[in-house]
């Protein structure tokens, strides 16, 4: 019973959180220079040319009555048209999602493959050669913005011809290999940072673990290190790691955005953007609300996940927010 109360009251909070960013996003868009109507039609347009174009859009209503419409539509599964294309956004986000989720699995992909062993080997090897190099590579990800190694990597590759495809996007379902040519180094840019995250945040997790009082005892019982490793620390530092991997995944889809941007693919976060500077309200505002949403779940999974690894950790932590 406590369970299920702790439960309803996170789904309560994720409603309470998407309302308010939901009200967010809708005045913040509304209250960006330059309006829809100066976008379309420019800035030498009569005041009559951009009155007609607001009522034709229902932008000379009150903000609260926008909002009212609008929300009720979302409740009903209508995120509504592209205010430039008329097209429903519902459709243009399936059309660019596949873009979109597969760049994040790769670089989901290579922080698990890349971050969690390098930092596992970094704590393993905190006194030595290894734990050094393992810190200045974290270090040196995690302070290099995305935009400027991602405007590195479009400049060395579009000069030279290194065997990888920019700026050119063939989806999977026609050629794989030329998908994986275009999407591998927007993805290898990524993930960079995802990557730095995840072992520095393995590496102080298992140097956590390493300390522990039944560590010593294991080590007493004459357990051998890779059993140690792979039946006490891995298990125990594995809940921050969960909870950092999901926040990660959040992170890859905003970061994105300027991924695409950067490498010209036609994903969600490159459409939200051209939307942004087209003042195309309805697609800035569902994605927006969508990237929130995906947000909010990954929270709750990472709370599941956390409390089957270490079911101590979720009783302290309903009843703290209880």
């Amino acid at each position: 019973m406590r369970l299920l109360s702790w439960w309803a009251r996170r789904a309560l909070s994720a409603v309470l959180t998407l309302l308010v960013v939901s009200v967010l996003i809708f005045a913040a868009a509304r209250l960006m220079p330059g309006g829809f109507a100066e976008v379309v039609l420019g800035p030498f347009a009569s005041p009559q040319q951009r009155a007609a174009v607001a009522a034709d859009y229902g932008l000379d209503q009150s903000i609260a009555v926008q909002y009212g419409r609008w929300s009720a539509a979302v409740l009903g599964g209508d995120l509504g048209s592209s205010m430039i294309s008329g097209e429903p956004v519902t459709a243009e986000f399936l059309l660019r999602l596949p873009v979109t989720v597969e760049l994040t699995l790769l670089g989901m992909v290579a922080a698990v493959l890349f971050g969690l062993p390098l930092g596992v080997h970094t704590a393993l090897r905190a006194g030595g050669r290894g734990g050094w190099l393992g810190r200045l590579v974290s270090g040196f990800g995690v302070s290099v913005p995305e935009f400027v190694l991602g405007s590195l990597v479009v400049f060395v590759f579009s000069r030279y011809a290194l065997g990888l495809t920019i700026g050119e996007y063939t989806p999977f379902g026609e050629n794989p290999w030329d998908n994986l040519r275009t999407m591998l180094l927007p993805a290898a840019v990524l993930s960079v940072f995802a990557i730095s995250v995840t072992a520095r945040t393995t590496r102080d997790a298992v140097l956590n673990v390493l300390v522990e009082p039944y560590i010593t005892a294991a080590v007493a019982r004459g357990a051998s290190p890779r059993s140690i490793v792979l039946r006490h620390v891995l298990r125990n530092a594995a809940p921050p790691v969960v909870v950092v991997l999901t926040t990660i995944t959040a992170y890859l889809l905003g970061g994105a955005v300027i991924i695409e941007y950067l490498f010209n693919l036609p994903g969600v976060g490159s459409y939200v953007v051209q939307a942004v500077g087209r003042r195309d309200y309805a697609v800035v505002q569902a994605g927006v609300l969508l990237a929130a949403v995906v947000f909010v779940l990954l929270n709750m999974f990472a709370d599941a996940v956390v409390g089957v690894l270490d079911p101590r950790l979720g009783v302290s932590s309903r009843r703290r927010r209880g």
